[in-house]
C-alpha cells in the first residue's frame, strides 16, 4: 500500500513536510496545497517557497493546482516541469465557497460540458503526466457516473476520489459505493481520500477495495503524524517535532506570535491524541503569549495519556 499525505492549507506547507519527513518517515508521497495560477505568469515570493526545486528534497512532493483557466494551468503544468517535478495535481474537490463560486476545486464539476472541454484542451498540450483530485458530484451522488464518463476519455496519470459531494465538505460518512463504481470502471490507478484517521481505517479500505494500492490521508496524519512510522508517535519524537516545526516558524515568520498562530492549526488535530486534553486546548487557543503557549503544549506532551487509537475530536 503506498500512503500519501493530503494537501491542508494553512498546515502542511513546505516547513512542514520537510520536519515532518525528519522524524516520520513512512509517507511516500506529500502532496503541496494548491498554487492557483493567474493571467501573471509569475509565481510569487510565497508560492516560489511552496514550490522548491524538486531536487532540492529528500522526499517525493507532488505540486498541486488550482484553476479553470487552461492556458493559466498550462504555464503552471510547464513551471512545475522546469523545477523539476514529475507529475502534477489538479485540484476539482476543494469544496470551499469562495473557490466554489468561481468555478474552481468541485466548482468544476457544476457543468458538465465546460469540465470536458477544460480536459480536452488541457490533456491535449500538458508537458507533465497530470493527475486529478476530485469528488463525486455537487450536490448528489447521482452525478458521479456522468463525471466519470468524462474522466475516462482522458489519460489521467492517477484519480484520487474523496468520496463526498461538494455540499457535505467533510461531514458524514464516505460513499463507499460511490468509489466502488470507480473502481469496476475507470481506466486509470485510483487513490482513496476521505475519513483515513486510523490504521484501522486504512485497512479496513484495504480489506473493501483490494485492488487499490494507494490511500491518501490528511487530517489523521497531522493528528497523529507518526501514524506510519515504525514506533509509531512517542513523546519523544513529537516534542522534537513540535520543537524545530516551531522553530522554523519563528524563523519563516519573523515573530514568534505568528509561529505560534501557525502552530495552533496544528494542535487543532493533535490534541485528539492526548486523554484529557480538552482544558488544555482551551487555554492553548486563547493565549497570544509565546511562553505560555509553549508551557501548556509541553505540559500536554510530557504529562498527558497518549491515547492508543487517535480517534477524531475535531
Amino acid at each position: 500500500m503506498r500512503h500519501d499525505f493530503a494537501p491542508l492549507e494553512g498546515i502542511t506547507d513546505a516547513t512542514f513536510r520537510r520536519v515532518h519527513h525528519k522524524y516520520f518517515p513512512g509517507v511516500d508521497r506529500y502532496y503541496m496545497p494548491f498554487i492557483s495560477p493567474t493571467i501573471h505568469r509569475n509565481l510569487s515570493s510565497r508560492e516560489a517557497r511552496e514550490l522548491p526545486l524538486a531536487d532540492s528534497v529528500d522526499f517525493t512532493a507532488i505540486p498541486q493546482l488550482l484553476g479553470k483557466n487552461v492556458e493559466d494551468m498550462l504555464w503552471a503544468i510547464q513551471v512545475c516541469k522546469d523545477r523539476g517535478y514529475q507529475v502534477v495535481n489538479i485540484n476539482m474537490g476543494c469544496p470551499s465557497g469562495t473557490v466554489v463560486s468561481k468555478g474552481k476545486g468541485s466548482g468544476m464539476l457544476a457543468d458538465l460540458d465546460v469540465l470536458d472541454r477544460f480536459l480536452d484542451q488541457l490533456y491535449a498540450s500538458a508537458v507533465l503526466p497530470v493527475s486529478i483530485k476530485t469528488r463525486i458530484g455537487m450536490f448528489n451522488p447521482d452525478e458521479f457516473p456522468d463525471i466519470l464518463e468524462i474522466y475516462n476519455q482522458y489519460p489521467l496519470a492517477e484519480l484520487i476520489i474523496h468520496p463526498r459531494v461538494r455540499k457535505a465538505f467533510y461531514d458524514g460518512d464516505c460513499n463507499l459505493d460511490a468509489f466502488q463504481l470507480a473502481v469496476d470502471s475507470c481506466k486509470f490507478p485510483l487513490c482513496y481520500n476521505g475519513n483515513l484517521n486510523t490504521l484501522k481505517d486504512v485497512e479496513a479500505i484495504s480489506r473493501r477495495f483490494p485492488s487499490v494500492t494507494t490511500v491518501m490521508i490528511g487530517r489523521g496524519l497531522v493528528a497523529n503524524p507518526g501514524m506510519l512510522t515504525p514506533g509509531g508517535t512517542t513523546r519523544q519524537n513529537l516534542e522534537a517535532f513540535l520543537t524545530e516545526l516551531t522553530d522554523a516558524y519563528c524563523v519563516a515568520f519573523g515573530s514568534k506570535r505568528n509561529a505560534i498562530f501557525r502552530m495552533k492549526e496544528n494542535w487543532h488535530y493533535l490534541v485528539s491524541m492526548f486523554e484529557g486534553s480538552e482544558k488544555y486546548w482551551k487555554q492553548l487557543r486563547k493565549t497570544t503569549d509565546y511562553d505560555t503557549f509553549q508551557h501548556i503544549a509541553n505540559e500536554m506532551v510530557h504529562n498527558l495519556p497518549i491515547r492508543s487509537d487517535c480517534e477524531p475530536t475535531w
